[in-house]
């Protein structure tokens, strides 16, 4: 027989489902009451009441048939434990960094790290800070800022690698406030804030070439380091033929050390760590993690955790998942946009974002049209998402508020817990809202707090 190769449209999971979790439906009056409770704030709802839960992709993902074995086997010994060893293990072959210590999420090795090197005065560039890295060097006294490429600003723009950093301006930062006010540069992988893009090998390259030529560290944000590798694989010359893992190891090693949320491409629910090459800075590390975290062989994680995340690693690398990984996030942002829903372009690995501000333009950004979006969202189908814009980086440490550069929307998909056909459904719910979109309001805060507002601030709608 002369059967031709056969070559599916349909995306399959690459995993088959052997537990469920029943997911609970509600109605358009129940969610209008559950949200005014939650003070319009979908992060103070009930996870019950949530329907396709896009809040984060951080610590939602299901775990492996493997991963489930070697929490079994794990070793909960206070100091020392196996699991501990083979955690650090997989750390050191992936990034090939010297020093790993644990700590219980990535924002704990933010705090670690920029307790340890950063002071009042101090600048901090980046691609873009995410919100927690935001707030741990402004909590320090120093200044995050933020240095991608100008198209990293601009949804529509069609461009391979937005989440570069533009390298002339690190060059006039560096300039402009020499290098030892400049502890530390970092670069986001992927960059979150902008929409889940990419950093192209090229510059990673770059940035530690101009990091070393000033005797600065450079660091890396590791939570997406997987799906950054893949996005390389894809668009970027010379590594067509390269692994996941390949390919992530070599951008590791133009870094001096990183921080890492294990519940993103750790494919963990819980964990992290901070990984360094700095005998010294490692000391001092260690010796904030016995007071913050736990002693530096658990770190605020169980052995159990330890085990999901050393295996987890290999796993967000593995090339059947990340190719549907990064096909399913991108199906979504197609059905979006051929609906005429303005989203960032070209769709990043791990969410969808949308264009609020493009699709509200009659909502003022301090009135926080992301914000009244996420919420229509909720009421219309159930679906929790995120805003990432001008309640999320509109405070500022001195208490003004100024509009953010993007107003989005992010619908963030955990990791092998959704299937097409929720994918489908959120979709209609999606392009629902976008037909009455002109019948959304603005909101107005309430209450918040002084750092990371968005956590649990009340707000309610401007009649």
């Amino acid at each position: 027989m002369n059967l031709k190769d056969f070559k599916s449209e349909t995306i399959i999971e690459p995993f088959r489902i052997r537990s469920v979790e029943p997911i609970r439906f509600t109605t358009m009056d129940e969610r209008k009451k559950l949200l005014r409770d939650a003070g319009y704030n979908p992060f103070l709802l009930k996870a019950k009441n949530v329907l396709i839960d896009l809040l984060t992709d951080s610590g939602t993902g299901a775990l492996s048939a493997a991963q489930w074995s070697g929490m079994i086997a794990s070793d909960e010994s206070y100091a020392g434990s196996e699991s501990f060893y083979r955690f650090e293990a997989a750390v050191q072959d992936i990034t090939g960094f010297k020093h790993v210590i644990p700590t219980h999420q990535g924002r704990a090795a933010e705090n670690i790290l920029f307790t340890t090197i950063a002071k009042k005065g101090d600048v901090i560039p980046n691609n873009t800070h995410f919100d927690t890295t935001r707030a741990h060097v402004e909590h320090n006294g120093a200044v995050a800022l933020d240095l991608v490429i100008d198209e990293g600003k601009q949804p529509q723009t069609i461009h391979p690698f937005k989440g570069n950093m533009n390298t002339d301006k690190l060059e006039a930062v560096i300039k402009e406030y020499g290098r030892d006010k400049i502890p530390a540069i970092m670069l986001t992988t992927t960059n979150n804030s902008g929409g889940g893009q990419p950093v192209s090998m090229e510059n990673v390259k770059e940035v530690s070439s101009i990091a070393r030529k000033h005797k600065i560290p450079f660091y890396i944000d590791a939570c997406r380091f997987a799906e950054n590798s893949w996005f390389i694989r894809m668009r970027e010359k010379g590594y067509e033929e390269k692994t996941p893992i390949e390919i992530a190891k070599e951008m590791f090693s133009y870094a001096d050390g990183c921080t890492m949320s294990a519940k993103k491409d750790g494919m963990s629910n819980i964990g992290g760590f901070l990984a360094l090459n700095d005998d010294e800075l490692a000391k001092k590390s260690r010796s904030l993690t016995i007071l913050t975290e736990g002693f530096p062989t658990y770190g605020g994680m169980a052995g159990y955790d330890m085990e999901a995340v050393a295996i987890g690693l290999y796993e967000s690398l593995d090339e059947g998942y990340l190719r549907y990984r990064i096909r399913s996030t991108a199906y979504l942002g197609e059905k979006l946009s051929n609906a005429g829903i303005s989203i960032v372009q070209p769709t990043g690995g791990h969410a969808v974002y949308i264009d609020a501000r493009q699709m509200l333009p009659h909502i003022p950004s301090l009135q926080y049209p992301a914000w009244s979006l996420s919420n229509a969202l909720y009421l219309t189908g159930g679906i929790r998402a995120v805003e990432i814009g001008s309640v999320m980086f509109g405070l500022q440490p001195d208490g003004t508020e100024k509009p953010a550069e993007m107003e989005l929307v992010r619908l963030a998909i955990p990791r092998r817990v959704y299937t097409q056909s929720h994918v489908d459904y959120l979709a209609e719910a999606v392009i629902h809202t976008y037909h009455q979109s002109d019948q959304l309001k603005g909101y107005k805060v309430i209450s918040e707090p002084a750092v990371l507002r968005h956590f649990s601030a009340r707000l309610e709608p401007i009649e």
